[in-house]
């Protein structure tokens, strides 16, 4: 209604399927609007276990109702890059203790890459925890985290939704005390911010 550009940001599952409507709609209407929606694990997309909150072809169905349809991370698997979960575990003589780890967003030739835009803060110390005990490991020899900027919290609050953006969640400034803290330990690390210098503008 007021022509400038909007955003959302939604859950898989009900949360896609609720703004499906809202989608087709803005699509048909030529209204312009950024839909940030997350997913189930990539290890469990197309394999039919019936995840929680699973959409079948859920990128397939927005695809048919937007301009455009990306995943963040497609990037990296278009480059060989995959998702990859460890089997860790604590043996003692004849006992063995598993230790799992979480799963990483892209790894390829020990490099890992998590890719953190809008999740609770919290989830940053998962990050780091788990390269912490890979690197330890020798299964990580360098961590990545790509994240969002502080700054981006000027452009969400232009478009409105700057509420959808809070201070709980993964920025800049949350990440780094906590890597000054010492919560990677040993293991390399290399961060990334999105700035708004890349974002681009569609005037379609």
């Amino acid at each position: 209604a007021t022509g400038k550009p909007q955003a959302c940001c939604l859950v898989p599952g009900v949360g896609f399927l609720n703004g499906a409507t809202a989608f087709a709609t803005a699509y048909s209407t030529g209204a312009p609007v950024m839909i940030l929606l997350s997913h189930i694990a990539m290890s469990q997309i197309g394999r039919g276990y019936g995840a929680l909150h699973e959409v079948v072809d859920q990128s397939g169905i927005l695809r048919s109702m937007t301009k455009s349809s990306k995943r963040i991370d497609s990037a990296f698997y278009k480059r060989g890059w995959k998702e990859r979960s460890f089997e860790t575990a604590i043996v003692v003589d004849d006992t063995r203790v598993d230790s799992p780890t979480h799963s990483v967003d892209c790894f390829k030739g020990r490099v890992g890459v998590e890719v953190e835009w809008n999740n609770k803060d919290p989830f940053y110390d998962r990050d780091l925890n788990n390269f912490r005990l890979l690197f330890d490991l020798r299964a990580v020899s360098v961590g990545i985290i790509i994240t969002r900027a502080d700054e981006l919290q000027d452009i969400f609050n232009q478009l409105g939704r700057g509420s959808s953006y809070g201070n709980s969640t993964t920025h800049m400034s949350k990440l780094l005390p906590r890597i000054e803290g010492g919560g990677g330990a040993g293991c390399p690390l290399l961060v990334f911010g999105i700035t708004k210098a890349l974002l681009v503008e569609d005037d379609e």
